[in-house]
């Protein structure tokens, strides 16, 4: 049986892992790095669009009417947070941030096929193109239809780049170090996220052009993005794939930085075969043999959102604003809000392949859930008044605390778990769903956070907490531990499960003395 899939029973499946051989060359890591920049201008649109929402000569402009009337707020406000938590809701604001994601949903099927067909370096490519023109358009907008037109553009390069980079990250680096080298994805996300706030912060004081400064400057990772995407090299699991074994090969041993890759080449080569014989991998990837990774691709990203970390990363600045921080102070906040994510996500780096997925999202889990009701018992007992010095700075060291549990546990590893587990065949269809079903929640929870958090008030952190609880017991019940396990033998991972194993085929050992 092939590496990475399996056969009908009886089937025959040698485990190579422990033939594999290799290390982290700088050739390897340099391709990384350069995949993962599609992760910063990523985290960039998440950070720049919160920004600014909140300045003033960007809501004159294209949302007139919520200016005049968030500006009557604050002159008849009477200390209310009834008024404060209500001053940002606009249907065509949210769909202003949350365009991007719709559009990054579709995408991402259409990436699909480039993926396998064409492969990785190519959907980076068209990701790195469709990020040059939307930023190009949202800088250069004078009417809000170029303006979500660009958000648009942005999220087709959205929806090319998340469903390539991880899958490119899982197959270039070695199985040992996998979960790290995946995590730069990650990484850079919330590095992207720092830039926008800290840009956000220093252009709100340029006056009516600061937020075309803020848009406009995501033309420089998303150029470095564009032009390192002709420079990198094919994956060789994609290469051997599409049957150019030779190069396939030479690919491996360079990455490895070493001739002795048999074992691992081989696990290739038989998961290219079977990945070959799959005609539909949407319609394969329905069959009971793969519902553990179906059901990991959908639950993993829902869950990821569901955490409400898009809340805060989104609509830090309004979110500050809504519980009673200045303007100033607001963008300040959200700025060490990305610090701290930024911060925390190389925690996870550091850790992942030491102590495992499981033990960082259980115990991320339980972190952002105890911080989310602390916040939500801090703004209730508060009351109607708006927040006081002392208590505005517990919030944001509580939504500090909340941030970091997320940025070492469901942030990177809502990426890295899924683009891990499936199997050749299925694997570009599986990352496909992943990032459609991060985009689609995504989407949601961008467009009905702000008529949430008028509805709402604190209760929206109770809500995303109780959302904290569900995620982390499916973790402890379902999740197996993918640490160590190569991506071309995670079918043997699944049939060990003691509740996974009920969808799986028995697979057969063979006996190595008849070998």
């Amino acid at each position: 049986m092939a590496g990475g899939g399996y056969v009908d029973p009886p089937g025959v499946k040698r485990e190579r892992a422990d033939e594999y051989e290799g290390r982290v060359t700088s050739y390897v890591f340099y391709a990384c790095c350069v995949a993962a920049v599609g992760g910063s201008i990523f985290g960039y649109d998440i950070g720049v669009s919160g920004g600014v929402t909140s300045m003033e000569p960007f809501l004159m402009q294209f949302f007139p009417a919520l200016h005049r009337r968030k500006k009557n707020s604050i002159e008849t406000d009477d200390g209310s947070n009834t008024i404060q938590y209500c001053r940002y809701e606009d249907q065509t604001l949210a769909a202003f941030t949350s365009s991007l994601y719709l559009a990054g949903l579709v995408s991402s099927f259409l990436a699909s096929p480039v993926t396998r067909t064409y492969g990785r370096r190519m959907s980076i490519i068209c990701g790195g193109i469709s990020f040059v023109i939307g930023t190009a358009m949202n800088a250069m907008a004078v009417n809000l239809t170029m303006l979500i037109l660009g958000r648009v553009m942005l999220g087709v390069g959205v929806g090319f780049a998340n469903q390539a980079v991880p899958v490119y990250l899982s197959e270039m680096a070695p199985t040992k170090l996998r979960g790290g080298m995946n995590m730069l994805f990650q990484l850079a996300t919330t590095l992207g996220i720092v830039c926008a706030n800290l840009i956000n912060y220093g252009t709100e004081k340029m006056g009516p052009w600061g937020w075309r400064v803020s848009l406009g400057l995501a033309a420089v990772p998303a150029l470095f993005f564009t032009v390192g995407g002709y420079l990198l090299p094919e994956t060789p699991n994609s290469l051997i794939e599409r049957g150019f074994m030779e190069e396939g090969r030479w690919c491996l041993e360079k990455i490895r930085g070493t001739s002795s890759v048999d074992a691992e080449f081989q696990d290739m080569v038989e998961a290219s075969e079977i990945a070959n014989s799959i005609e539909h991998p949407f319609r394969n990837i329905l069959e009971k043999k793969n519902r553990p990774q179906l059901a990991m691709a959908v639950l993993m990203p829902m869950f990821q959102i569901l955490t409400g970390i898009n809340s805060v990363l989104f609509y830090a600045p309004v979110l500050f604003q809504s519980i009673g921080f200045g303007s100033n102070a607001a963008l300040y906040s959200s700025v060490i809000t990305g610090a701290v994510m930024f911060l925390s996500t190389l925690v996870s780096i550091a850790t992942v392949d030491w102590l495992g997925r499981r033990v960082l999202l259980i115990g991320g889990g339980i972190q952002m859930i105890i911080s989310q009701v602390i916040v939500a018992f801090i703004l209730r007992k508060s009351g109607e008044e708006v927040l006081p010095k002392e208590m505005s700075v517990a919030v944001v060291v509580l939504i500090c605390l909340f941030v970091a549990g997320f940025g070492w546990s469901w942030g990177p590893l809502g990426w890295t778990v899924p683009s891990e587990i499936f199997s050749l065949e299925t694997r570009s269809a599986g990352q496909s769903i992943t990032v459609a079903v991060n985009l689609l929640f995504t989407f949601g929870v961008a467009q009905s956070f702000l008529t949430m958090l008028c509805s709402f008030r604190y209760g929206i952190f109770l809500l995303f907490a109780g959302w904290g609880v569900i995620m982390t017991a499916f973790v402890i019940v379902l999740l197996p531990e993918t640490k160590g396990v190569p991506i071309e033998e995670m079918m043997l991972l699944w049939s060990k499960h003691p509740i996974w194993n009920k969808f799986m085929p028995q697979i057969r050992e063979p006996d190595i003395n008849n070998c």
